[in-house]
């Protein structure tokens, strides 16, 4: 079963009422992006304990985090680059130990060096970093000529008024306009910056057709002939071709392109087993994982021996060829500054709704 078909299957049993398996007390709760659930990342655990862990959906992070805050609890959390420091600063997470995690020094070494993101300045360990990827441009390319997909104006061109569609997130949403007015460290953003990426995404408002919320959203609009273009993620392409949609990623534009890094957390005052939830960390650490990511999702996998042993083919038709220079001309959606994302995250507000 197809990740979004799964997806969809696990969904309608839900709204059906059909139970969950039977859990062991102490299984851990995974709070994750919907389609993670999936057991071909984590087959050392499938493979250890006869029960899966329970999952918790977040749509994006900002919702997790204030979830969190208001006393939801999980034993692992599975945030993103940019909100790694925003967790740890609000108390949300206990250090991981990394004396067990084996696979630790096998991650790639241009995620390893990302200054904040899996180390504090006391030298603890937080975060470790599991599915890498883009938000691009994505066309279709029957509708979309390779000289009007040459640039991310494109998204506020209103030939496609009513044909566009990007996330319902703020780090996505700024991300692309950050990069449209020139700026690829989005930390150092000016409050006249801000007010310019603002004004772009407000021109691209008058063309979306919908903010999308789950990779199935979008895929089904592509599949659906609702949208010609979308800033989205890898997923969505590796999708849309199985079916048949005549759909491709444009990760040269002149502007250039956004890469995440998202991974795994230890919850402060979880509920769960901490040898289960170090077991499932460590199970989508593994080598034996990677050529499902990349194969199945389109994303990159953290760990460099599994990335390494993929067929060099499959790498260049998801686009990590050179993989230890994914970093290269590409906005690194690193953690922003508090103040700078409580503003983003209010004027993103103002501008779906349509100020």
């Amino acid at each position: 079963m197809q990740p979004v078909v799964r997806r969809l299957f696990l969904a309608a049993a839900f709204a059906a009422g059909l139970s969950a398996p039977a859990l062991a007390a102490d299984d851990p709760i995974v709070f994750e992006w919907s389609g993670y659930e999936d057991p071909l990342l984590n087959p050392a655990y499938t493979a250890k304990y006869p029960e899966p862990p329970q999952f918790a959906f977040f749509g994006d992070e900002d919702e997790a985090f204030e979830k969190m805050r208001a006393g939801f609890k999980a034993d692992i959390g599975h945030p993103c680059s940019q909100n790694v420091v925003k967790w740890r600063e609000a108390g949300l997470l206990r250090p991981l130990d990394t004396a067990r995690i084996p696979g630790w020094n096998d991650i790639l070494p241009g995620i390893m060096g990302m200054k904040d993101l899996m180390t504090s300045d006391d030298g603890q360990a937080w975060f470790l970093p599991f599915d890498w990827g883009n938000t691009a441009l994505i066309y279709r390319t029957d509708k979309v000529t390779p000289e009007e997909a040459q640039s991310l104006r494109i998204f506020a061109d209103p030939k496609f008024k009513d044909r566009v569609s990007i996330d319902d997130n703020v780090d996505d949403a700024y991300a692309l306009a950050s990069l449209v007015i020139g700026l690829r460290d989005w930390t150092q953003m000016t409050d006249e910056q801000f007010k310019q990426a603002s004004d772009f995404l407000r021109e691209v408002h008058k063309n979306v057709r919908l903010y999308w919320t789950d990779s199935t959203d979008i895929n089904q609009a592509f599949g659906n002939d609702e949208i010609d273009l979308a800033w989205g993620w890898n997923e969505t392409v590796v999708s849309g071709k199985k079916e048949g949609v005549a759909i491709d990623m444009k990760r040269d534009t002149k502007e250039g392109l956004s890469t995440w890094v998202c991974g795994y957390v230890l919850l402060k005052d979880a509920p769960g087993s901490l040898d289960k939830a170090y077991d499932f960390i460590n199970a989508r650490n593994t080598p034996e994982v990677s050529n499902y990511m990349v194969g199945e999702f389109g994303y990159g996998h953290a760990n460099a021996k599994g990335m390494a042993a993929i067929d060099p083919a499959v790498l260049t038709e998801k686009g990590f060829q050179d993989i230890g220079k994914f970093l290269d001309k590409t906005l690194f959606q690193s953690p922003l500054p508090n103040e700078l994302k409580a503003k983003m995250i209010a004027e993103f507000e103002k501008i779906k709704a349509g100020y």
